[in-house]
């Protein structure tokens, strides 16, 4: 009866541990969603509806291309650029990491694919080619960014690149990304639906675009991801429910998904309290598209597709070559194997970028950019004298 009486004990107690662990584990994500910025706009009257650290400095990542994207379009309704103009992807632009259109120097490629390339796969060599295209140098293109940035009301943005991607001093908030999202909505009525995509075709192959929650929550009808390792998930995202219309901010996700339900979230607490006036013009927002059963993109776990410092699975083109120098269980350990190989890989062929792959419960450790099976073959050949295995194959 004794013994009885102990074991009821002990499983009350482990009952009571377990509930304590469950309460902790549910106010850690509290906590932490708490710090994570987010702001809550209503686009007719610019009223801030709800934010939590969103006037807190925080990496842009790839929601930097929206100013990019800005300027393309004001350049275009300025005369100075056409849709069909030609960019010329510079060695500087086709160095970029992923996501990227993995382009080599010298290619060219129209304004219409930069755009799209930049909306729908956020492909850092095209906005970085634009850039240059547009003020000579990315430097000076992101000098730019910041002064028409200081001009639509950014306070506390400053641009250091085209992409986005992780550069000392480059810093936005929350409040700055709705403010541009706005603009963009705004000043470029015609363009923005563009940001409505879901895929696009170049060069013969169709390209998925990964901003997951138009695909699952009705009503939002744009406008960009962005993901670096420093930043973590980021989303500007637009809502509209019959006569009001929200933009969100969530930044510094822990992952895509989590990110995404978290301006979900958002967006059905806020939308409720939004001004309900007289419906915009027609021409003001992409109207919502009838939800359909999403595409594969839609299913498949954002972190692997999402843009960025991270490493990631480069859109395939006929006729390059790749190898791959290891499948390893993390991606730390992925990311220490890339960087002892990169420096070498780059002797052999500077134009060659790396890139981690993840597949099932691995993670490969490649290198794109080879022109054929001897560049591919020679390179493995070098890195097997230094001790590496190496692979060589056809994208």
């Amino acid at each position: 009866m004794l013994l009885g009486f102990a074991r009821q004990s002990l499983l009350c107690h482990a009952r009571t541990l377990a509930l304590a662990c469950a309460l902790a584990t549910g106010l850690a994500g509290v906590a932490q969603a708490a710090d994570q910025p987010w702001l809550v706009l209503d686009v007719p009257t610019g009223k801030v509806l709800g934010e939590g650290n969103g006037y807190a400095p925080h990496g842009p990542a790839s929601l930097a291309k929206m100013m990019t994207l800005y300027l393309t379009f004001e350049a275009i309704r300025k005369g100075k650029l056409k849709w069909d103009d030609r960019i010329v992807m510079s060695a500087n632009a086709a160095r970029k990491i992923p996501a990227k259109l993995w382009m080599r120097g010298g290619d060219t490629l129209s304004v219409r694919e930069a755009v799209n390339a930049m909306i729908i796969l956020s492909a850092n060599d095209a906005a970085s080619a634009m850039g240059e295209h547009l003020a000579g140098s990315e430097a000076a293109f992101a000098r730019q960014m910041t002064q028409r940035a200081r001009q639509l009301g950014l306070r506390n943005t400053v641009f250091r690149n085209a992409s986005g991607l992780t550069e000392k001093g480059q810093v936005t908030t929350a409040r700055d990304m709705a403010t541009l999202g706005v603009a963009v909505m705004r000043d470029f009525p015609r363009e923005y639906p563009l940001f409505s995509q879901r895929s696009f075709v170049f060069r013969g192959r169709q390209i998925n675009g990964h901003n997951n929650l138009m695909y699952r929550y009705a009503g939002v009808d744009g406008i960009k991801t962005g993901y670096t390792d420093a930043a973590g998930f980021n989303l500007v995202s637009s809502f509209s429910d019959n006569n009001r219309h929200i933009v969100g901010v969530v930044l510094g996700g822990k992952t895509g998904r989590a990110r995404d339900d978290r301006m979900a979230q958002l967006l059905t607490q806020y939308m409720p309290l939004a001004s309900d006036g007289a419906r915009r013009g027609s021409n003001l927002v992409a109207r919502a598209e009838p939800q359909r059963k999403p595409s594969i993109a839609g299913l498949i776990d954002e972190s692997d597709i999402e843009q960025g410092d991270g490493g990631l699975q480069p859109l395939q083109t006929s006729g390059e070559w790749n190898i791959q120098i290891g499948a390893v269980d993390t991606r730390a350990d992925a990311k220490r194997l890339l960087g002892k190989a990169d420096r070498l890989v780059r002797s052999i062929l500077p134009e060659a970028k790396g890139y981690i792959e993840p597949a099932a419960k691995l993670f490969r450790v490649r290198f794109g950019g080879f022109r054929d099976a001897k560049a591919a073959g020679a390179a493995c050949s070098a890195l097997k004298r230094r001790a590496f295995a190496c692979i060589a194959s056809r994208t």
